[in-house]
């Protein structure tokens, strides 16, 4: 299963983390599927930065976003655009 994570890099006592689209069973440092963004929590307030497109795109094919990547989602409304599309594209019965 896929999964819409968070991949630290920086050094020591300087985190940066990229979204990234990973297999759930690899470490947080493993191998990637795609880059999707960057997160900057040093910054105030935090800078988050992601193609909204490829995010749709991954979560439509399946890939299931962390509880934390799904916060910063939903703070910049992209989840719901998922929800809205997802019931949209749904046929009445």
């Amino acid at each position: 299963m896929l999964k819409i994570r968070l991949k630290r890099v920086g050094t020591k006592k300087q985190p940066t983390y990229r979204i990234v689209v990973a297999e759930a069973r690899t470490s947080r440092a493993g191998l990637i599927v795609e880059q999707l963004g960057l997160y900057d929590p040093k910054t105030n307030p935090p800078t988050v930065t992601y193609d909204e497109d490829k995010v749709l795109k991954w979560i439509r094919n399946g890939a299931q976003p962390t509880d934390s990547v799904a916060r910063m989602l939903k703070s910049k409304g992209t989840l719901d655009k998922v929800k809205v599309t997802v019931t949209a594209e749904a046929p009445a019965t």
